[in-house]
């Protein structure tokens, strides 16, 4: 990540997410409320499974990625930790990253195995997308030793993001469905995402003047530029979710009726089934 393009990699990924998140929570929220108008086959159980299972193939295939990226780039250490004739170690900035990837694609990789069989309990994968989140701040926090105070505060910045989606995607362990930690997970996701590559211009600015790493007035202006793109976030998610509300409702209500009757009996599911997975 020590580049403008290291940054914008892992932005643009959480940038996805927190919209993909963002957009089937609606979308799921928006059709439990309306099942009495024929939407059931949205909110059913086996749709939902089809979207977690895509959901975390592409997850686990964009982390092998990111690991592959940082290991293997012009400047990566190609698999190798440590040069014992240097006697020193091998580019360890990518071997974190990589190793916060990892953690990412091992909560994909639990996700597909609960979706797909019955060998582990649901909330597992909710606990080990927490622990995701808590090795990316855990790592992040010890990763800015020796570094310019700009550098410093723009990734103190960003640990409030991370360490606080980690602490909510905790709380969904117990409380699975809750609207409300559902969405400020997808404001953090897109917080993070932003931020990340705020930091890419800010550290590593593709073109125009370099920031003074010292001037305090820039470190005043990052903290409030922190403060935006988190207004940035909570507008963006309920923009999407007022819009995926409006549209399901839009089009049940110009579902004939004589349709909506067709489909109910045959496509709803027990309430068991009906639950958010």
């Amino acid at each position: 990540m020590g580049s403008f393009k290291g940054h914008a990699l892992p932005g643009s990924f959480f940038l996805v997410a927190g919209l993909w998140w963002t957009g089937k929570f609606s979308l799921w929220r928006a059709s439990r409320r309306n099942k009495n108008m024929g939407s059931t086959r949205l909110a059913s159980r086996s749709s939902q499974r089809r979207l977690e299972v895509i959901e975390s193939s592409a997850v686990l295939f964009f982390s092998l990625v990111g690991m592959l990226a940082e290991q293997f780039a012009a400047d990566g250490p190609r698999l190798r930790l440590y040069d014992a004739a240097g006697k020193h170690w091998e580019q360890l900035m990518n071997w974190q990253h990589a190793t916060m990837y990892l953690f990412f694609g091992l909560a994909a990789a639990a996700s597909l195995v609960i979706h797909t069989t019955d060998a582990a309990p649901l909330a597992l994968d909710r606990l080990v997308l927490a622990v995701a989140f808590f090795n990316e701040g855990f790592i992040f926090f010890y990763h800015l030793h020796g570094r310019s105070l700009l550098d410093v505060h723009v990734h103190q910045l960003l640990l409030f993001a991370i360490f606080g989606e980690a602490l909510v995607v905790f709380l969904e362990v117990f409380h699975r469905g809750n609207v409300v930690l559902e969405l400020l997970r997808c404001t953090l996701t897109l917080l993070q995402g932003s931020w990340f590559w705020q930091i890419g211009f800010v550290l590593y600015p593709p073109r125009g003047p370099e920031w003074d790493p010292s001037d305090h007035n820039n470190l005043m202006f990052v903290t409030m530029c922190f403060s935006w793109h988190l207004a940035f976030a909570m507008l963006a998610v309920s923009a999407l979710y007022c819009t995926v509300s409006c549209v399901v409702r839009s089009r049940l209500k110009r579902t004939p009726p004589m349709e909506m009757g067709l489909l109910k009996p045959r496509d709803r599911d027990p309430e068991s089934e009906d639950e958010i997975l």
